[in-house]
């Protein structure tokens, strides 16, 4: 393929584009900014509820609105690059993610802040594609290799320090920003990178560039919506029956699809996704595995920010110190993965077998440990978690794509990219609805639990017996309304009328007010932490089983990654990858 205003490396005597490294940079600084965003918002989103309302839905909307929209829009941002000029989308697309960090840093409410984040997910979606094309145009074979090494240490470092980052801002409160910072913090990367990339970027864009499908990605785009939306509106709307049919309707839009793209590529024209790779297994077995593996991961890491901040109370800086070890196993595990490169299709079945041993060590803490548990003790189990997720993303994209055949790069790339973002907003979607679904019934489990214990501290306080029990069943139902309840800042009926009994009981024995408030207090605080700790057991043998299904469906990957292929467009879906990993 070749580039109009800027030369071809290697085609005027082996010399790149001169300002190849500036541009770099801020292909870079794109790069970080998209993955700081997702790292930021699962560490905020307790905080951001707290602050703004809404419902558990407004948690997973934050990830899910901002994967979703990053889906759809990557299938075609690379296209319109070829067609427009790739410094043109770059800028285009860093602008408009600036103007969605402005717009989530003064959001006035929960739709707003979603809405917000949809739209820098849209713009993120045109400004990362054009990264590789550039890189491709500027340097030469020589140095290729290099460039794309540079995204391995600054990737690596923004996932180890993005968390660290958002907890501090967090509680920081610099100007009175609070968890607003994390998004305004993008306006003067953002600035910067328009202004250097205005200066740096090379020109140039593909003189065989081939046309939008525009009717396919309408097609994606409403199948995808049509899937996510009833997942993460179904429980707290009771799971209707227009939430099934919607569910229904998505089949059949992508059954639509398919029908248009092969009809689209028969008649000779350009469709968003060449049919032709579903008639590889390979490819179609990766596809399976990249939907179940990243829906997983992505779940899992944001029912874990819950977890630690909502369930165990860490702070949000905390939470994000808790998940460094996280972040430093997953960048040890693509370090090994280049030792034993060799082994293949062995190395992600190597991989998944060891991030399930993490994610049972993981549980194997918590069911020892109980609600006290420390970040410190968990240090071993997010480690494994993490080396586990390294290996086996390492070769995933190379492997792949090792049954695709060269005209075929592009566009299995770019659908396998799309794939992985639609299995992050997938996993917030279904990990996140388990999780909340099940977290009043534990609550009020472990409430249940707890009787026997709260009982004797309200005999001690001398307490009837009648209100007692009035106590104990008000306990219960405020824990668990509490827990399921669609609006944070909303004190449930049930809560209001438990403070009534113990008001109550402490009028009736006014020498133990203090006794009786401290029992009821100690039993609520352990009751909730409980269920929340069940909760997340529950999800973590949710992913044991996803980890299981990923482990069988790689057996359908190529066995070994074609040694002839350059890997560029592997380096870019690897990239992707990072930035999804970190989420965790």
């Amino acid at each position: 393929m070749s580039e109009t205003a800027v030369s071809r490396p290697g085609t005027d005597g082996g010399a790149g584009y001169r300002w190849r490294w500036a541009a770099l940079f801020v292909i870079l600084a794109g790069e970080v900014m998209d993955m700081l965003d997702v790292l930021v918002t699962n560490v905020a989103a307790p905080t951001i509820r707290g602050e703004l309302g809404g419902s558990a839905s407004t948690v997973q909307w934050l990830a899910a609105g901002y994967t979703l929209a990053m889906a759809v829009g990557l299938i075609t941002g690379g296209r319109l690059g070829d067609l427009y000029g790739r410094k043109q989308m770059f800028l285009a697309g860093a602008a408009g993610f600036t103007l969605g960090s402005l717009l989530c840093g003064i959001a006035a409410s929960p739709g707003m802040l979603v809405g917000a984040r949809v739209l820098q997910g849209l713009f993120g979606a045109l400004m990362l594609p054009q990264g590789i094309g550039m890189i491709k145009q500027m340097f030469t074979p020589k140095e290729m290799g290099a460039a794309f090494g540079m995204f391995g240490p600054i990737m690596g470092l923004s996932s180890v320090g993005g968390p660290v980052l958002a907890g501090w801002l967090i509680d920081a409160d610099l100007f009175g920003t609070g968890w607003r910072m994390i998004f305004l913090i993008n306006l003067p990367l953002g600035a910067a990178a328009v202004l250097a990339g205005l200066r740096f970027l090379p020109s140039g864009r593909s003189e065989h560039a081939s046309r939008l499908d525009l009717t396919g990605a309408l097609l994606a785009s409403l199948g995808a919506g049509l899937l996510i939306y009833p997942l993460v509106q179904g429980r707290e709307l009771g799971w209707p029956l227009w939430t099934f049919g919607m569910m229904g309707a998505s089949l059949a839009v992508w059954a639509l699809f398919t029908w248009y793209e092969t009809r689209k590529q028969r008649a000779g024209g350009d469709p968003l996704i060449v049919p032709s790779l579903f008639r590889k297994r390979g490819f179609t077995g990766g596809l399976v595995v990249g939907l179940v593996f990243f829906s997983g991961m992505a779940g899992l890491g944001l029912v874990l920010a819950l977890f630690f901040q909502m369930g165990l109370g860490y702070s949000p800086l905390k939470a994000g110190l808790s998940q460094i070890p996280w972040s430093v196993g997953i960048i040890l595990g693509f370090g090994a993965a280049q030792a034993v490169r060799r082994f293949g299709r062995k190395v992600i079945h190597v991989g998944t077998a060891v991030m399930a041993a993490g994610i049972v060590g993981f549980y194997a803490t918590l069911q020892g440990a109980g609600i006290d548990v420390t970040p410190w003790q968990l240090i071993p189990a997010l480690i494994v978690t993490g080396l586990g997720m390294g290996l086996l993303m390492a070769p995933f994209f190379d492997i792949v794509l090792a049954g695709v055949e060269p005209e075929e790069t592009g566009s299995a790339g770019g659908t396998l990219t799309a794939i992985q973002q639609l299995g992050s907003a997938l996993g917030a979607a279904v990990l996140g609805t388990v999780f909340f679904g099940l977290l009043g019934g534990q609550v009020a489990g472990a409430a249940d639990d707890g009787a026997g214990a709260l009982r004797r501290d309200l005999a001690a306080a001398s307490v009837p017996a009648p209100r007692q029990d009035a106590i104990v069943a008000g306990l219960r139902a405020c824990g668990r309304d509490r827990a399921a309840a669609e609006d944070a800042a909303a004190v449930p009926v049930s809560c209001t009328r438990l403070d009534g009994e113990v008001r109550a009981a402490a009028g009736a024995a006014p020498a133990s007010a203090a006794a009786i408030g401290q029992a009821v207090g100690k039993a609520g605080e352990r009751s909730a932490k409980t269920g929340f700790s069940d909760a997340m057991k529950a999800t973590l043998w949710i992913e044991v089983g996803l980890l299981a299904l990923t482990f069988l469906a790689a057996f359908l990957l190529p066995r070994y990654a074609r040694p002839e292929t350059d890997g560029l467009a592997a380096e870019e879906g690897a990239g992707h990858a990072d930035t999804v990993s970190a989420t965790a």
